[in-house]
């Protein structure tokens, strides 16, 4: 029994193919079970309808906080399983999370980790580590807001803003501790993972390359439809990240003739900040995540 068709205002996967249902399109959503799909795809739908359960299996989507674990350090399974795959077999990848994965098979193995819930199946078998780093990505760009959350991005944006490097510093470490417990301790852990990411000479992904991926992924825009008005603010007038010699980049400003976005610029300065700032989230817990 599904509702009356609908207008999709913000992007959404279909239940069904699982290919997102874009902005203004039209799609249909189960009564009962809240199953959202394009209207080709009704007749895929699986009978008799199953009522979505809340507390055995994770959610298509939700906050970040709707896939934490109970215990410290508060890193969804995923976010964990995919890291640490791509910190066993990717850091020799040229081009990591900048080249796309095969498009059908990030979306397949997404599925299958959202609907597994808490034991998730093995990613060793997914040939391509592309696709793991992009099940990665999807799943964060799927929440129903970024990892800074949508109070904080403009907080984030401001002190990023700030010339001065100490005290951008002091207030990004101030906006980071105001995040809810699960964002702050998956932004800190997906930060060490960037900045090995950055320290490999194989990937060819130094901070800035890594900011400008990320940035859209993990800050985005403050509100989940962001007008017109609030991208072309979101797009730098001056560069606050400057690029280093060795190609890596630090706080500053350049003359970079593409300059990042300004979601970019806080990912930027987000991994300057010492790596023992971040540790501080996840505790020894780390070491027990990752491999070193």
């Amino acid at each position: 029994d599904s509702i009356p068709p609908l207008q999709v205002i913000r992007p959404e996967p279909c239940g069904i193919c699982g290919s997102r249902i874009r902005f203004g399109k039209a799609a249909v959503k189960c009564r009962q079970c809240l199953l959202l799909l394009h209207p080709k795809c009704r007749e895929q739908c699986p009978g008799p309808c199953v009522p979505r359960p809340h507390h055995h299996a994770w959610p298509r989507e939700g906050v970040l906080a709707d896939f934490a674990p109970a215990a410290p350090p508060l890193v969804p399974a995923l976010v964990v399983q995919c890291v640490t795959e791509v910190e066993t077999r990717g850091l020799t990848e040229t081009g990591l999370y900048r080249v796309p994965g095969a498009e059908q098979l990030v979306r397949e193995w997404k599925r299958r980790l959202l609907r597994a819930g808490g034991a998730l199946p093995a990613l060793g078998s997914v040939a391509d580590i592309h696709v793991v780093c992009g099940v990665l990505k999807d799943f964060l760009r799927g929440l129903k807001e970024p990892l800074v959350t949508f109070s904080l991005h403009p907080a984030f944006l401001r002190a990023a803003d700030i010339p001065d490097d100490a005290a951008c510093d002091t207030a990004l470490r101030h906006v980071v501790s105001k995040l809810p417990p699960a964002n702050r301790d998956t932004l800190a852990f997906l930060m060490l993972h960037l900045l090995r990411v950055s320290r490999s000479p194989d990937c060819k992904m130094d901070i800035l390359n890594l900011s400008r991926v990320f940035g859209p992924t993990l800050v985005g825009h403050g509100s989940a439809n962001p007008t017109p008005l609030a991208i072309m603010e979101d797009t730098p007038r001056q560069c606050k990240v400057r690029v280093s010699p060795g190609c890596g980049a630090y706080p500053g400003r350049c003359p970079h003739p593409h300059p990042p976005s300004l979601p970019a610029q806080v990912v930027a300065r987000l991994l300057s900040l010492p790596p023992d700032f971040w540790r501080g989230f996840v505790g020894t817990e780390q070491e027990n995540l990752v491999p070193t």
